[in-house]
């Protein structure tokens, strides 16, 4: 069963997308996914710069 999430504060950065959502603690989580095809970059992180910091050096194989 996968987990719900529902994302806020969406932010676009080139194919990547940066939202903040609430894990299953209830904490707050940050996550970076990138949208281009075949790529299949994600990660969640604890804090909104970091996740931002990897949207920006991110670097897609596909």
């Amino acid at each position: 069963m996968s987990a719900y999430r529902r994302f806020r504060d969406r932010l676009r950065i080139g194919p990547v997308q940066v939202a903040t959502y609430y894990d299953a603690r209830g904490r707050d989580m940050h996550t970076a996914a990138c949208t281009a095809p075949g790529c299949g970059f994600s990660a969640d992180y604890t804090s909104r710069a970091a996740a931002e910091l990897a949207a920006r050096t991110h670097r897609c194989k596909a």
